[in-house]
């Protein structure tokens, strides 16, 4: 009638005399004079009350349970609410409680909430949900509120027609029948509701009730639901929606014939005409079809039996390999006799059927194979050349296919598969059995290798296993020959695995007894072990009792317990004790819920036979009862003691504690005796308020008084929580004045204060724990904000710092750190400081007063020495401020060249990328020869390089070597050979990075003709790479240049990208490099160190201020093709200086190897018509200053602006001088002394004063120079950071993807990652040895001065395609800071470069390749292979051990014997090469 759960609130008022009038007799709604009382009742504890519905025949309907408060009575009055009818007021003797008549919300269906039968609740039809009747709007008109005692066939209901549509037909609309109790829908706002926002208009034609009529368009037909997979049909669920609620609802379906035959290939035409929908099968077509129509005229099935179909016919098992012809029965086949057929067995095995007769097909030469012990192949007929349309096959034919050979290791296993039909024989294994061969004999004795349990009650029924080998061929061989002694044991039919294991129902035995088991199976087999027959006894059991909601943990004591292989421990003769454990002695289990507090019997069963004697009782009793908890607050961290209170704690084995919502890990409890408990509060996730659970002996704790609470919701109500816990933030502590450091001397008390800040926990003093490192502080006073604390025992010095920690439960706070210092160590330390400090003041005054006027003094000569340092420093700042602004202007008119770049051809420019001198193996002849001039003045270089050259051996070596190396080239271009070989190589300790560099060259030349096989190669050894890196950081991979593939991939991106250098990058970067040079020159260079006034980098600035004036000089020379020029020099410049300068105006349309060098020439000055110099560095009227010779300038000859000047070569070299940067610094300078500083004591203060300017002032200068170049450098980076739509770069676009490829089948996703992989490959293993190395690309001259400024452009490109962070600061190294600012805009362009890459379209294997291809096209017949071949062979030679097991350990190189021929290119070259190499 009321209450599934209290809802609502309670009202309490005071029950005395007048407060309450007399009610009157209580009537149900709807009920005819039906009155409950529920009398004087004296409720014994948790007393339980039902109060129930009747109907008019007072037959019980419905009833519920509700729990009243614990030893209250409850008052037999109970009245309705005045205000509120859906309320009722109960009395017990001290309160009163306002409860709700019914809990409607509970029920979600009409069904459940008519069926409930509840007086109360009804179904709100327009709003479908359950009510009170004056909670449904319209309720007091008909059929808007059906009542309970309507029935559940009143509820509304609906029924669709047609309940089933073809999808390939029209249908104009849907015919809606609903019933039920429903108002007339006529006139209200309806639709067709079918799910996922699909609605169509609905309509009623008129007012109706009872059965209404609705019309509703069917949904679109593109919107039809996907039918499922093997499945021919779908059903749709459709509402009726008023008022925007889905009010009732009814389900049809979809279906489609044509996809019957796609469903059930195998049984098409029987599933067609078996189907609940009306379809048609056609023959001629093998379809299912919905209209008749569409099948051809040829007499088709009407009905299943009709159908064409094989017929079962059984087959018996063939071995494995077996040929056979196999006759398939069919039944309604004359349509297709003389068809072609074909036999399927699944799995592609398919063999040719020949008709026999209208009725039977034959299998022809069928073999069939299985690695199996057995296996089941379907057979099924299928139209030849049409494998998708099958005969029917309702009942399939199978054949077994049987492997002697496999799953049979003993001889039981394999002659018991007789009965399956296989036919098999044992010999030294299961073998198939010939034709002539004899039926097989018998097998070995039984072999008993384990038995368990190893002992069982006298009463048996012990289930005994049996393990081990030849137990039998079948069941009936050990039927009755399994025996313990002279007990029988039976074996069990479905327990039984051939030979392997029996288990067997132990027999009753007479006594206690010890025996062997056997098994007899023709022959006897032993145990080895025995099995004994006891008898188990009981003795006691405790605890003796436990509360009736279970839980308990009860130990039961005896003999002989571990016996047998089933135990039960029934309470009260039908409730299982759970969770056992059993010794020998003891038996451990959960008893369950009691019914009733009382006693009740324990039985103890084996084998499920008869109970042990033992008379054993456990008496069920009264729960434990908590009233409350103390404190009801904790802290978030958890921890505190809560003071559990309550009744009969005694029977609790274990308690725990957990919050709900918030709490994070229950905490187990304490009893401390049987009304008192103590928990640790849980951890929380949060500052709220929670309801807290108890679980005593595993069992979740009901509070009895529940329904009485106030403060408990319906949720906590039912799950009888009354108890919260309010979880505060943790307390707060500090030292009284915040100090993190207090010092204290050992020996002396301490006495701390600490301040805790203000909270609502009401700690009390007890709850409080202060240490200092290990040593508690004990507590004195606290109070609301203060607590004192003092430590008594002396705390170890040796430590020094000792942290200062306060712990309130879980949590922990660290205040401070005590630092400890020994007292009389303080004071003799004092004493001896006082003492040092008294004599250096007296020592302080006396060189005071000695040195007073001497500083007066020199006070004098700073101040003039500051105001002319000041002087400097202010005109070095402007004349750097004026160059900055000037400088840009004048270089780029003078850098208008007319002249072409001198590019290296392709040949030249991959010799130099290969085979840098650093790491060559051809160090000394790679590099050119040393050139013969011209009669013009030039010189013509010859490259002498080997790989461009003939390959010089002995023309009686040459056919065997030639054979030889032919056919190691063949081997290089088998894939398996060469991964095999490169990583033997690298795994040989001696094979260092020079050499690995090197042999990835002479592979990149040996395979030039072939990059579409060349990048294969450098593919898979790059996986093998990535795996490598991806195990430990990936982020370091293609870092360096370690590897082969490493080298590899440098000249892939060297041949790949040399296109785009040379076309895109060439101009901008040759650019870069005269303006580079224009710059330097323009101030002075010092020709012994070569620092300079304009650079970029720090280390090669020239820092002192030297003033040079430009000279212009009229010169002629006869030779690179001019007469005579006017050439601009500075009056700083040393004579070789000058002669560079004029050779570079002369020749700058020539390559720089065809220029004559500077100590090829003599320069001669006309000073009038009849006097000439020849001008050279050094000569009889060098100046010679502090013991070096100073270097002849222009400003030593005096040489006026404008002088005429004559450069002719010379016949013969003069070597005496050297060149000028090679001069002994010792002995020589130029422009700088390097040991001024030396001799600064000898100078004059004016003298000595200009070296004493700071040198750091003409760091402006690196500014000055950096913007000059600033255009030029931009300029280039983008032209390496583009894309020309034209010519995009292929190479990179591939090789980009395949990382991302990479990356992605190893889970890698971070972002960073990828960038780093793709910053290696290709900017800083390519573009930045280029920056770094112009010489590569052009034929000019790379000056070690230009060197030092590429080196910091090549560290700014470096930084702008890096991720990290530049963290910069003023001790930051200059070549860093220079670029800073630009930095962040150039890693944009990186990053813009890097996506418009990712956007372009991917590229195949074959374009890629056809790219490569072409690639390998244009630059055929460069190089000579051969060369590069028997360098190759060089390193094949010294290692040919260790390549040797590397391919016999490789079993594709074993299977195409590589082995074999890398044999014989050693056999053909190993007598030759050395020698033929020697005579070379």
């Amino acid at each position: 009638m009321w209450w599934a759960q209290r809802v609502g609130q309670r009202e309490e008022r005071d029950w005395r005399p007048g407060s309450w009038q007399e009610p009157g007799s209580w009537q149900e709604p709807g009920h005819k004079g039906l009155e409950c009382e529920a009398g004087e009742l004296g409720l014994d504890p948790k007393d339980n009350r039902e109060p129930i519905n009747l109907n008019e025949s007072m037959q019980v309907v419905s009833r519920r349970v509700v729990t009243v408060a614990y030893g209250e009575p409850v008052h037999h009055v109970m009245q309705f609410d005045p205000a509120d009818s859906g309320y009722l007021y109960l009395m017990t003797s001290h309160q009163m409680a306002r409860v709700k008549v019914a809990a409607c919300n509970v029920h979600s269906t009409c069904g459940d909430c008519v069926g409930a039968a509840d007086a109360y609740c009804g179904w709100c039809a327009l709003e479908t949900r359950c009510t009170l009747q004056q909670d449904c709007a319209n309720s007091s008109q008909q059929h808007f509120w059906t009542s309970a005692s309507e029935g559940p066939n009143r509820c509304p209901a609906m029924t669709v027609l047609p309940a089933e549509i073809n999808v390939h037909q029209e249908y104009p609309g849907m015919i809606l029948q609903i019933s039920g109790s429903l108002p007339s829908l006529s006139g209200m706002e309806m639709a067709c509701d079918y799910g996922k926002n699909i609605r169509t208009v609905a309509r009623v034609p008129g007012p109706a009730f009872g059965h209404q009529i609705a019309y509703c368009n069917l949904l679109p037909r593109d919107r039809f639901p996907p039918f499922p997979p093997n499945q021919d049909h779908v059903t749709v669920e459709m509402s009726v929606r008023v008022n925007g609620r889905n009010i009732v609802k009814a389900n049809f379906t979809i279906y489609d014939c044509s996809r019957t035959a796609q469903v059930y290939p195998h049984t098409a035409c029987t599933s067609c005409l078996s189907a609940q929908w009306p379809c048609f099968w056609c023959s001629q077509q093998h379809s299912c079809v919905s209209n008749q129509s569409r099948c051809e005229a040829s007499p088709n099935p009407t009905s299943p039996q009709d159908c064409p179909r094989t017929l079962l016919s059984p087959l018996a098992p063939v071995p494995t390999g077996g040929s056979q012809n196999i006759l398939v029965p069919l039944a309604n086949a004359a349509f297709f006799q003389g068809a072609a057929l074909e036999c399927s067995f699944g799995l592609e095995e398919i063999f040719e059927a020949v008709w026999v007769n209208e009725s039977i097909v034959r299998c022809d030469q069928v073999v069939l194979h299985t690695t199996q012990k057995s296996q089941v192949f379907p057979l099924s007929l299928q139209l030849k050349g049409q494998p998708a349309r099958f005969l029917d096959s309702p009942e399939p034919m199978t054949v077994v296919v049987y492997n002697c050979a496999m799953g049979s290791p003993d001889c039981s296993q394999c002659l018991g598969r007789e009965d399956l039909g296989h036919l098999c024989v044992w010999s030294d294994g299961c073998r198939l059995r010939g034709p002539l061969q004899p039926m097989p004999g018998t097998c070995p004795a039984p072999e008993i290798r384990a038995i368990e349990p190893l002992s069982g009650p006298l009463d048996g029924g012990t289930l005994l296993t049996i393990r081990g080998r030849n137990l039998g061929r079948r069941l009936s061989d050990v039927a009755h020959g399994v025996w313990i002694g002279g007990v029988a044991c039976e074996p069990l039919p479905d327990r039984y695995t051939v030979s392997e294991e029996i288990v067997c129902v132990t027999g009753p035995a007479p006594g206690p007894l010890s025996d062997i088991v056997t098994v007899n199976a023709s022959k006897e087999g032993k145990s080895r072990d025995r099995f004994s027959y006891v008898l188990p006894l009981v003795h006691s059991l405790e605890p003796p009792m436990g509360p009736k909601a279970g839980g308990t943990r009860i130990t039961i004591h005896g003999n002989d317990l571990h016996v047998g292989s089933e135990l039960q421990v029934l309470v009260n003769d039908t409730d299982p004790c759970t969770e056992l454990m059993r010794t020998d002695s003891s038996i451990t289990c959960t008893v369950p819920e009691g019914a009733l507090p009382a006693p009740v019997p324990v039985c103890v069963r084996f084998e499920r036979r008869g109970c042990v004697h033992g008379n054993l009782t456990f008496w069920y009793m009264q729960n434990p009862v908590i009233t409350a908890i103390s404190p009801r607050r904790s802290p978030v961290s958890g921890g505190r003691t809560i003071t559990v209170a309550g009744e009969r704690f005694h029977m609790v084995q274990n308690v725990s504690m957990a919050v709900h919502h918030i709490g994070r890990e229950p905490t187990l409890c304490k009893v401390l005796n049987s009304t008192l408990i103590t928990c640790p509060s849980p951890g929380a996730l949060s500052n709220a308020s929670a309801p807290v659970d108890f679980f005593i002996n595993g069992r979740a704790y009901a509070d009895e008084v529940a329904v009485t609470e106030e403060l408990l919701d319906p949720e906590e109500a039912q799950r009888g929580s009354r108890f919260r816990l309010d979880y505060l933030p943790n307390p707060q502590f500090s030292t009284a004045k915040r100090e993190k450091w207090i010092k204290h001397h050992p020996g002396e008390p301490l006495t701390l204060v600490i301040h805790k800040e203000q909270d609502s926990l009401g700690l009390q003093s007890h709850e409080y724990r202060v240490k200092i490192g290990q040593v508690s502080c004990d507590i004195q006073i606290v109070s609301d904000r203060i607590i004192h604390c003092s430590v008594n025992e002396s705390l170890g010095a040796a430590e020094g710092q000792l942290p200062i920690t306060i712990q309130v439960g879980n949590f922990n706070q660290t205040i401070a750190t005590l630092q400890l210092g020994g007292s009389e160590t303080a004071i003799v330390v004092s004493i001896v400081i006082c003492s040092v400090l008294l004599l250096l003041s007296v020592v302080a005054l006396f060189v005071f007063c000695t040195k007073s006027r001497r500083a007066e003094r020199y006070w004098q000569k700073t101040l003039l020495q500051m105001e002319e340092m000041e002087s400097q420093i202010r005109e070095e700042i402007r004349k750097g401020f004026a160059e900055l602004q000037t400088d840009m202007t004048d270089l780029t008119k003078e850098l208008n060249r007319s002249q072409g770049i001198p590019f290296l051809e392709y040949k030249h420019f991959v010799t130099r990328t290969f085979f840098p001198k650093c790491s060559s193996l051809y160090e000394e002849r790679y590099v050119l020869p040393s050139q013969t001039l011209n009669s013009q003045g030039s010189s013509q270089a010859q490259e002498t390089h080997p790989l461009l050259g003939e390959w010089k051996i002995p023309e009686s070596c040459r056919p065997n070597m030639e054979e030889g190396i032919s056919l190691f080239s063949s081997l290089l271009n088998n894939k398996h050979f060469l991964i095999v070989f490169v990583h033997a190589l690298e795994q040989q300790k001696d094979f260092a990075v020079r050499d690995r560099c090197s042999l990835a060259s002479l592979l990149t030349i040996a395979l030039h003709g072939k990059l579409e096989y060349y990048t294969s190669i450098m593919k898979e050894l790059l996986v093998d790479l990535i795996d490598a890196s991806a195990a430990k950081n990936p982020k370091l991979m293609l870092r360096r240049t370690e590897s082969v593939v490493e080298k590899m991939l440098t000249n892939w991106m060297s041949i790949c990208m040399y296109s785009c250098l040379r076309e895109t990058v060439g101009e901008p970067f040759f650019l870069l490099l005269c303006a580079i040079k224009q710059q330097i020159n323009k101030g002075s260079i010092d020709a012994i160190t070569g620092k300079a006034r304009y650079t970029l980098n720090e280390e090669w600035l020239l820092r002192e201020n030297i003033e040079a004036k430009p000279r212009n000089l009229n010169v002629s020379f006869q030779g690179c093709g001019m007469d005579s020029l006017s050439v601009r020099a500075m009056d700083t410049d040393t004579l070789t200086q000058v002669k560079e300068k004029i050779l570079e105006a002369f020749c700058k349309n020539v390559p720089y190897s065809q220029w004559p060098r500077a100590e090829d020439v003599d320069l001669e000055w006309f000073a009038s018509s009849t006097q000439s110099y020849i001008l050279r560095d050094l000569d009889d009227t060098s100046v010679v200053e502090d013991g070096r010779k100073k270097l002849n300038t222009l400003a030593h000859y005096k040489i006026p602006e404008g002088a005429s000047l004559a450069m002719s070569l010379i016949d013969k070299k003069d070597n005496t001088l050297g060149r000028v940067k090679d001069l002994d610094t010792e002995k020589y300078f130029h422009l700088v002394l390097p040991t001024d500083e030396l001799a600064e004591p000898k100078k004059s203060h004016r003298q000595s004063h200009r070296k004493k300017v700071l040198p750091e002032i003409y760091l402006t200068r690196l500014l000055s120079t950096k913007g000059t170049l600033q255009k030029f450098l931009d300029d280039l980076f983008k032209a390496i950071l583009s894309i020309r739509e034209d010519k995009p770069p292929l190479a990179v676009k591939y090789f980009f993807d395949f990382l991302e490829e990479q990356a992605e089948k190893r889970g890698i996703s971070d972002p960073d990652t990828l960038h780093i992989w793709k910053t290696n490959s290709l900017p800083l293993r390519f573009w930045v040895n280029i920056l770094k190395n112009p010489q590569f690309v052009f034929d000019i001259d790379k000056t070690d001065h230009i060197d030092a400024c590429l080196s910091v452009i090549a560290q700014a490109f470096i930084d702008a395609c890096s991720i990290s962070d530049l963290q910069l600061g003023k001790d930051s190294p200059t070549n860093k800071l220079l670029y800073a600012k630009e930095i962040p805009e150039y890693r944009k362009i990186v990053q813009r470069y890097y996506k418009q890459i990712q956007d372009m379209t991917p590229l195949s294997e074959q374009e890629m390749n056809a790219h490569l291809a072409e690639e390998s096209r244009k630059y055929q017949n460069e190089f000579n292979t051969n060369v590069a071949m028997a360098e190759i062979y060089k390193y094949a030679k010294r290692y040919r051990p260790q390549i040797m097991a590397a391919l016999e350990a490789n079993p594709a190189a074993r299977r195409t014997q590589l082995q074999h021929k890398f044999e014989q290119v050693v056999a053909l070259m190993e007598d030759n090469i050395y020698e033929c190499y020697s005579e070379a």
